[in-house]
């Protein structure tokens, strides 16, 4: 996985590329405990270039979630590909944080 990150105004987005699995998670949970304890409290998770997501991986967005409550933080994803939806579908994890199309649209969701 390549792990590429930006801001829009004070919205982390970020973006996985590749397969999002047990081996490259422990780097997307350090940049997001990073960015989290240094106060980012809007986050974006774009998937459009994520093809495949693991256990490990949705254990990683919960925690970005779970981080994120107590601050009265916001998280969205986007541009999940067919594959990716699947999972989270399954997972029921759809149900647990707001899901956009786009980056613009997932940025009024945070």
């Amino acid at each position: 996985m390549r792990l590429e990150k930006r801001s829009i105004d004070d919205i982390l987005v970020v973006q996985p590329i590749g397969r999002l699995d047990s081996t490259s998670s422990p780097e997307l949970e350090r940049v997001l405990v990073e960015n989290l304890d240094a106060g980012t409290k809007r986050l974006l998770f774009d998937f459009s270039s994520l093809d495949y997501i693991s256990s490990a991986g949705l254990r990683v967005v919960l925690l970005a979630g779970k981080r994120l409550r107590p601050v009265q933080g916001k998280m969205a994803l986007v541009g999940m590909r067919d594959v990716v939806r699947e999972v989270f579908e399954m997972s029921g994890f759809l149900s647990l944080f707001a899901v956009a199309d786009t980056v613009e649209d997932g940025v009024t969701k945070v």
